[in-house]
Protein backbone atom coordinates (compact mmCIF):
# COMPACT_ATOMS: atom_id res chain seq x y z
CA UNK A 1 0.00 0.00 0.00
CA UNK A 2 1.61 3.41 -1.18
CA UNK A 3 1.49 6.73 0.32
CA UNK A 4 2.92 8.41 -2.50
CA UNK A 5 -0.69 9.47 -3.26
CA UNK A 6 -2.32 12.06 -2.61
CA UNK A 7 -5.78 12.20 -0.58
CA UNK A 8 -8.54 12.98 -3.17
CA UNK A 9 -9.65 16.65 -3.16
CA UNK A 10 -12.66 17.17 -0.75
CA UNK A 11 -11.69 14.58 1.38
CA UNK A 12 -9.12 15.28 4.76
CA UNK A 13 -7.45 11.98 4.65
CA UNK A 14 -7.59 8.29 3.02
CA UNK A 15 -7.73 4.80 4.62
CA UNK A 16 -6.75 2.20 2.33
CA UNK A 17 -7.46 -1.13 3.47
CA UNK A 18 -5.42 -4.28 2.20
CA UNK A 19 -7.86 -7.13 1.67
CA UNK A 20 -5.44 -9.32 0.38
CA UNK A 21 -3.60 -8.87 3.14
CA UNK A 22 -6.52 -9.65 5.31
CA UNK A 23 -7.10 -12.90 3.91
CA UNK A 24 -3.31 -13.82 4.23
CA UNK A 25 -3.39 -12.93 7.92
CA UNK A 26 -6.96 -15.61 8.07
CA UNK A 27 -4.80 -18.30 6.14
CA UNK A 28 -1.93 -17.66 9.01
CA UNK A 29 -3.96 -18.42 11.46
CA UNK A 30 -5.70 -21.07 10.08
CA UNK A 31 -2.60 -23.36 9.75
CA UNK A 32 -2.07 -22.62 13.70
CA UNK A 33 -4.83 -25.41 14.02
CA UNK A 34 -4.84 -27.24 10.37
CA UNK A 35 -7.27 -29.51 11.76
CA UNK A 36 -9.81 -27.01 12.88
CA UNK A 37 -11.62 -24.59 11.40
CA UNK A 38 -10.99 -21.32 11.51
CA UNK A 39 -13.92 -18.56 11.79
CA UNK A 40 -13.50 -14.98 11.74
CA UNK A 41 -14.97 -12.18 14.32
CA UNK A 42 -16.61 -9.57 12.45
CA UNK A 43 -18.30 -6.75 14.84
CA UNK A 44 -18.03 -3.52 15.18
CA UNK A 45 -17.88 -2.89 10.98
CA UNK A 46 -15.39 -5.41 10.73
CA UNK A 47 -13.07 -3.59 13.76
CA UNK A 48 -14.07 -0.36 11.59
CA UNK A 49 -12.46 -1.78 8.34
CA UNK A 50 -16.04 -1.72 7.00
CA UNK A 51 -17.88 -4.96 7.04
CA UNK A 52 -19.12 -4.79 3.35
CA UNK A 53 -15.97 -5.21 2.08
CA UNK A 54 -14.30 -7.55 4.78
CA UNK A 55 -16.82 -10.35 4.99
CA UNK A 56 -17.32 -10.68 1.12
CA UNK A 57 -13.40 -11.43 0.93
CA UNK A 58 -13.48 -14.01 4.02
CA UNK A 59 -16.32 -15.62 2.52
CA UNK A 60 -14.14 -16.35 -0.98
CA UNK A 61 -11.05 -17.14 0.96
CA UNK A 62 -13.16 -20.30 2.19
CA UNK A 63 -14.22 -18.98 5.90
CA UNK A 64 -17.20 -19.92 6.46
CA UNK A 65 -18.10 -19.16 10.49
CA UNK A 66 -18.71 -15.63 11.32
CA UNK A 67 -19.12 -13.80 14.77
CA UNK A 68 -20.77 -10.60 15.51
CA UNK A 69 -21.47 -8.84 18.87
CA UNK A 70 -25.00 -7.33 18.26
CA UNK A 71 -28.31 -8.97 16.46
CA UNK A 72 -28.13 -5.79 14.21
CA UNK A 73 -24.50 -6.12 13.24
CA UNK A 74 -25.75 -10.00 12.74
CA UNK A 75 -28.79 -9.00 10.17
CA UNK A 76 -26.04 -6.91 8.32
CA UNK A 77 -23.75 -9.88 7.92
CA UNK A 78 -26.62 -11.98 6.44
CA UNK A 79 -27.48 -9.36 3.97
CA UNK A 80 -23.35 -10.10 2.80
CA UNK A 81 -23.48 -13.90 3.62
CA UNK A 82 -26.59 -15.46 2.57
CA UNK A 83 -24.63 -18.92 3.29
CA UNK A 84 -22.50 -18.17 6.51
CA UNK A 85 -23.04 -19.67 10.24
CA UNK A 86 -23.66 -16.17 11.72
CA UNK A 87 -23.26 -16.41 15.50
CA UNK A 88 -24.16 -13.28 17.97
CA UNK A 89 -22.01 -13.04 20.71
CA UNK A 90 -23.60 -10.89 23.35
CA UNK A 91 -26.88 -13.49 23.30
CA UNK A 92 -30.58 -13.27 22.88
CA UNK A 93 -31.98 -10.23 23.84
CA UNK A 94 -35.70 -10.65 25.29
CA UNK A 95 -38.49 -10.57 22.59
CA UNK A 96 -35.78 -11.37 19.49
CA UNK A 97 -36.13 -14.78 19.00
CA UNK A 98 -38.58 -14.11 15.51
CA UNK A 99 -35.75 -11.63 14.26
CA UNK A 100 -32.90 -14.20 14.73
CA UNK A 101 -34.88 -17.25 13.31
CA UNK A 102 -36.13 -14.78 9.76
CA UNK A 103 -32.61 -14.03 9.58
CA UNK A 104 -31.83 -17.44 10.26
CA UNK A 105 -28.75 -16.20 13.15
CA UNK A 106 -27.56 -18.28 15.69
CA UNK A 107 -27.61 -16.92 19.26
CA UNK A 108 -24.43 -17.82 21.88
CA UNK A 109 -26.57 -18.36 24.46
CA UNK A 110 -24.97 -17.09 27.95
CA UNK A 111 -27.53 -18.06 30.66
CA UNK A 112 -29.89 -20.43 31.85
CA UNK A 113 -32.99 -17.92 30.59
CA UNK A 114 -31.50 -17.34 27.14
CA UNK A 115 -31.47 -21.26 26.97
CA UNK A 116 -34.63 -21.95 28.01
CA UNK A 117 -36.17 -18.89 26.25
CA UNK A 118 -34.52 -20.24 22.68
CA UNK A 119 -35.76 -23.98 23.24
CA UNK A 120 -39.28 -23.02 24.36
CA UNK A 121 -39.39 -21.15 20.96
CA UNK A 122 -38.26 -24.20 19.42
CA UNK A 123 -40.74 -26.27 20.61
CA UNK A 124 -43.73 -27.16 18.05
CA UNK A 125 -41.71 -24.99 15.54
CA UNK A 126 -41.69 -26.25 11.86
CA UNK A 127 -37.86 -27.81 11.08
CA UNK A 128 -37.19 -25.35 8.68
CA UNK A 129 -37.52 -22.59 11.30
CA UNK A 130 -34.94 -23.82 13.65
CA UNK A 131 -31.68 -22.54 14.01
CA UNK A 132 -28.62 -23.79 15.73
CA UNK A 133 -27.32 -22.19 18.69
CA UNK A 134 -23.84 -21.80 20.89
CA UNK A 135 -23.45 -22.29 24.43
CA UNK A 136 -21.39 -19.51 26.10
CA UNK A 137 -19.55 -21.33 29.66
CA UNK A 138 -17.55 -18.91 31.55
CA UNK A 139 -14.43 -19.94 32.65
CA UNK A 140 -13.15 -17.03 33.96
CA UNK A 141 -14.03 -13.68 32.76
CA UNK A 142 -16.65 -13.21 34.85
CA UNK A 143 -18.48 -10.86 32.30
CA UNK A 144 -20.88 -12.93 30.16
CA UNK A 145 -21.79 -17.09 30.20
CA UNK A 146 -23.18 -19.59 32.58
CA UNK A 147 -20.93 -20.16 35.55
CA UNK A 148 -18.59 -23.92 35.06
CA UNK A 149 -20.75 -25.59 37.67
CA UNK A 150 -24.30 -24.37 36.29
CA UNK A 151 -23.20 -25.68 32.35
CA UNK A 152 -22.29 -28.93 34.05
CA UNK A 153 -25.41 -29.77 35.47
CA UNK A 154 -26.97 -28.78 32.14
CA UNK A 155 -25.21 -31.98 30.89
CA UNK A 156 -27.67 -34.41 29.54
CA UNK A 157 -30.27 -32.56 30.34
CA UNK A 158 -33.05 -32.17 27.11
CA UNK A 159 -33.02 -28.77 26.76
CA UNK A 160 -29.11 -28.52 24.93
CA UNK A 161 -30.78 -30.83 22.21
CA UNK A 162 -34.29 -28.39 22.33
CA UNK A 163 -32.06 -25.33 21.80
CA UNK A 164 -30.25 -26.69 18.97
CA UNK A 165 -27.15 -26.39 20.91
CA UNK A 166 -24.15 -27.38 18.41
CA UNK A 167 -21.35 -25.25 20.22
CA UNK A 168 -19.76 -25.08 23.46
CA UNK A 169 -17.23 -21.92 24.17
CA UNK A 170 -15.95 -19.57 26.20
CA UNK A 171 -13.58 -16.52 26.34
CA UNK A 172 -9.62 -16.52 27.59
CA UNK A 173 -9.18 -13.78 29.60
CA UNK A 174 -5.43 -13.08 29.23
CA UNK A 175 -4.27 -15.27 25.97
CA UNK A 176 -1.60 -12.70 24.86
CA UNK A 177 0.20 -13.12 28.03
CA UNK A 178 1.23 -17.13 27.08
CA UNK A 179 2.38 -17.51 30.99
CA UNK A 180 -0.31 -16.03 32.79
CA UNK A 181 -1.41 -18.97 35.01
CA UNK A 182 -5.24 -18.04 33.55
CA UNK A 183 -4.89 -19.54 30.33
CA UNK A 184 -4.12 -23.10 31.98
CA UNK A 185 -7.21 -22.45 34.64
CA UNK A 186 -8.89 -21.86 31.80
CA UNK A 187 -8.08 -24.42 29.39
CA UNK A 188 -8.62 -27.10 32.31
CA UNK A 189 -12.06 -25.77 33.04
CA UNK A 190 -12.95 -25.42 29.35
CA UNK A 191 -11.53 -29.44 28.54
CA UNK A 192 -14.11 -30.23 31.50
CA UNK A 193 -16.70 -28.38 29.84
CA UNK A 194 -16.51 -29.91 26.54
CA UNK A 195 -15.97 -33.40 28.28
CA UNK A 196 -19.76 -33.26 29.90
CA UNK A 197 -21.00 -32.43 26.28
CA UNK A 198 -19.59 -35.06 23.59
CA UNK A 199 -20.85 -34.54 20.11
CA UNK A 200 -20.60 -30.66 20.35
CA UNK A 201 -18.21 -28.39 18.89
CA UNK A 202 -16.14 -26.65 21.10
CA UNK A 203 -14.22 -23.23 20.32
CA UNK A 204 -12.00 -21.21 22.82
CA UNK A 205 -9.32 -19.48 20.69
CA UNK A 206 -9.58 -16.17 19.86
CA UNK A 207 -6.77 -14.50 18.29
CA UNK A 208 -3.68 -14.50 20.90
CA UNK A 209 -5.47 -18.42 21.46
CA UNK A 210 -4.54 -19.62 18.36
CA UNK A 211 -0.98 -19.74 19.31
CA UNK A 212 -1.11 -21.06 22.46
CA UNK A 213 -0.84 -24.75 23.36
CA UNK A 214 -3.31 -26.93 21.15
CA UNK A 215 -5.50 -27.17 24.72
CA UNK A 216 -6.80 -24.09 23.77
CA UNK A 217 -7.56 -24.70 19.94
CA UNK A 218 -10.13 -27.29 19.63
CA UNK A 219 -12.48 -27.27 16.64
CA UNK A 220 -13.10 -23.59 15.89
CA UNK A 221 -11.24 -20.78 16.18
CA UNK A 222 -12.49 -16.93 16.47
CA UNK A 223 -9.91 -14.46 15.62
CA UNK A 224 -10.65 -11.05 14.99
CA UNK A 225 -7.99 -8.72 15.74
CA UNK A 226 -5.16 -10.60 14.21
CA UNK A 227 -7.02 -10.53 11.05
CA UNK A 228 -6.69 -6.96 10.54
CA UNK A 229 -2.96 -6.53 11.67
CA UNK A 230 -3.19 -6.66 15.46
CA UNK A 231 -0.35 -8.48 16.80
CA UNK A 232 -1.46 -11.88 18.74
CA UNK A 233 1.74 -12.03 20.20
CA UNK A 234 2.59 -8.89 21.78
CA UNK A 235 6.04 -8.89 22.64
CA UNK A 236 7.44 -11.01 20.02
CA UNK A 237 7.60 -10.17 16.07
CA UNK A 238 3.95 -9.23 14.71
CA UNK A 239 3.23 -12.70 12.23
CA UNK A 240 0.48 -10.69 10.67
CA UNK A 241 0.80 -8.46 7.37
CA UNK A 242 -0.45 -5.12 8.44
CA UNK A 243 -4.13 -4.31 6.80
CA UNK A 244 -4.66 -0.99 6.93
CA UNK A 245 -3.07 2.40 6.28
CA UNK A 246 -4.34 6.33 7.07
CA UNK A 247 -3.08 9.04 5.57
CA UNK A 248 -3.86 12.80 5.46
CA UNK A 249 -3.50 15.99 3.50
CA UNK A 250 -1.29 18.52 4.70
CA UNK A 251 -3.33 21.67 4.33
CA UNK A 252 -0.69 24.42 5.75
CA UNK A 253 3.36 24.29 6.67
CA UNK A 254 4.29 27.27 9.06
CA UNK A 255 7.63 28.55 10.38
CA UNK A 256 7.76 29.30 14.35
CA UNK A 257 9.92 31.00 16.75
CA UNK A 258 11.27 29.93 19.96
CA UNK A 259 8.99 29.56 22.89
CA UNK A 260 6.27 30.00 20.40
CA UNK A 261 3.00 27.95 20.92
CA UNK A 262 0.18 25.77 19.07
CA UNK A 263 -2.63 24.49 19.41
CA UNK A 264 -5.29 24.51 22.39
CA UNK A 265 -4.05 25.80 25.75
CA UNK A 266 -0.39 26.32 24.55
CA UNK A 267 0.47 22.86 25.56
CA UNK A 268 3.63 22.51 23.61
CA UNK A 269 5.72 25.04 23.03
CA UNK A 270 8.99 25.69 20.53
CA UNK A 271 12.43 24.23 21.78
CA UNK A 272 13.60 26.42 18.80
CA UNK A 273 12.76 27.62 15.41
CA UNK A 274 10.42 24.89 14.18
CA UNK A 275 8.63 24.23 10.82
CA UNK A 276 4.95 22.82 11.57
CA UNK A 277 2.17 21.44 9.31
CA UNK A 278 -1.17 21.00 9.66
CA UNK A 279 -3.23 17.66 8.85
CA UNK A 280 -6.23 17.57 7.99
CA UNK A 281 -7.81 15.00 10.49
CA UNK A 282 -8.42 15.10 13.91
CA UNK A 283 -10.64 13.11 16.70
CA UNK A 284 -13.69 14.07 14.68
CA UNK A 285 -12.06 11.35 12.72
CA UNK A 286 -11.27 8.33 15.11
CA UNK A 287 -7.86 9.65 15.33
CA UNK A 288 -7.31 9.64 19.53
CA UNK A 289 -6.84 12.88 21.27
CA UNK A 290 -5.37 11.60 24.06
CA UNK A 291 -1.92 10.96 21.08
CA UNK A 292 -1.40 14.65 21.72
CA UNK A 293 2.68 15.47 22.18
CA UNK A 294 3.01 11.41 22.00
CA UNK A 295 1.84 10.14 18.73
CA UNK A 296 4.19 10.66 15.06
CA UNK A 297 3.26 10.88 11.35
CA UNK A 298 5.15 9.76 8.74
CA UNK A 299 6.34 12.61 5.93
CA UNK A 300 8.15 11.20 3.26
CA UNK A 301 9.30 8.68 5.54
CA UNK A 302 10.51 10.68 8.30
CA UNK A 303 9.18 10.21 11.54
CA UNK A 304 7.14 13.75 13.03
CA UNK A 305 6.02 14.36 16.35
CA UNK A 306 2.00 15.74 17.20
CA UNK A 307 2.80 18.53 18.50
CA UNK A 308 0.27 20.56 20.59
CA UNK A 309 -3.31 19.41 21.36
CA UNK A 310 -5.22 17.27 18.85
CA UNK A 311 -8.26 18.85 17.74
CA UNK A 312 -11.30 18.04 16.36
CA UNK A 313 -10.36 17.95 12.79
CA UNK A 314 -6.57 18.77 12.52
CA UNK A 315 -3.34 17.72 14.05
CA UNK A 316 0.03 19.39 14.04
CA UNK A 317 3.07 17.82 13.38
CA UNK A 318 6.98 19.09 13.93
CA UNK A 319 8.06 18.81 10.27
CA UNK A 320 11.16 20.68 10.62
CA UNK A 321 13.18 17.11 9.92
CA UNK A 322 11.20 16.92 6.97
CA UNK A 323 11.95 18.40 3.73
CA UNK A 324 9.47 17.04 1.47
CA UNK A 325 6.35 18.75 3.72
CA UNK A 326 4.69 21.05 2.18
CA UNK A 327 0.82 21.95 1.09
CA UNK A 328 -1.20 19.38 -0.82
CA UNK A 329 1.38 16.89 0.30
CA UNK A 330 0.37 13.22 2.47
CA UNK A 331 1.19 12.45 5.97
CA UNK A 332 0.85 8.78 6.87
CA UNK A 333 -0.76 8.29 10.67
CA UNK A 334 -1.17 4.64 10.37
CA UNK A 335 1.35 2.51 8.09
CA UNK A 336 4.66 1.79 7.58
CA UNK A 337 6.62 1.28 10.68
CA UNK A 338 3.22 2.98 12.88
CA UNK A 339 1.52 -0.11 13.04
CA UNK A 340 -1.84 0.34 15.05
CA UNK A 341 -0.10 -1.35 18.57
CA UNK A 342 2.26 1.17 18.05
CA UNK A 343 -0.54 3.98 17.45
CA UNK A 344 -2.32 2.41 20.06
CA UNK A 345 0.47 2.94 22.75
CA UNK A 346 1.27 6.42 22.18
CA UNK A 347 -1.75 7.00 22.56
CA UNK A 348 -1.89 5.37 25.76
CA UNK A 349 -4.55 2.74 24.71
CA UNK A 350 -4.78 -0.49 22.74
CA UNK A 351 -4.78 -1.14 18.79
CA UNK A 352 -8.50 -2.50 19.14
CA UNK A 353 -9.71 0.89 20.09
CA UNK A 354 -7.35 2.66 16.91
CA UNK A 355 -9.13 0.42 14.38
CA UNK A 356 -12.67 0.51 15.54
CA UNK A 357 -12.44 4.14 16.18
CA UNK A 358 -12.02 4.57 12.16
CA UNK A 359 -14.32 7.17 10.78
CA UNK A 360 -17.03 7.25 8.62
CA UNK A 361 -15.24 10.73 7.34
CA UNK A 362 -12.08 9.28 5.22
CA UNK A 363 -12.39 8.18 1.61
CA UNK A 364 -11.99 4.29 2.03
CA UNK A 365 -10.05 2.33 -0.36
CA UNK A 366 -9.85 -1.05 -0.78
CA UNK A 367 -7.31 -3.11 -2.20
CA UNK A 368 -6.95 -7.07 -3.50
Amino acid sequence: MSGDNPVPTGHGARLTVDLAALVANWRTLAAHAPRAECGAVVKADAYGCGLSAVAPALWRAGCRTFFVAHLSEGIAARRLLPEAAIYVLNGLPPDSVEAFRTHALRPVLGDRDELFEWAAAADGAAPAALHSAALHVDTGMNRLGLPVAEALALAGDPVIARAGIDLVMSHLVSAEQPDDSLNARQAADFLRVRAAFPGLRASLANSSGTCLADAARHDLLRPGYALFGGNPEPGRPNPMRPVVRLEATILQVRTVGAGESCGYNARWQAPAPRRLATLSLGYADGYPRSASNSGHALVGGVPCPIVGLISMDLIILDVTEAPDARRGGTATLIGGNLDIDSVGRAAGTIGYEILTGLSSRYVRTYVE
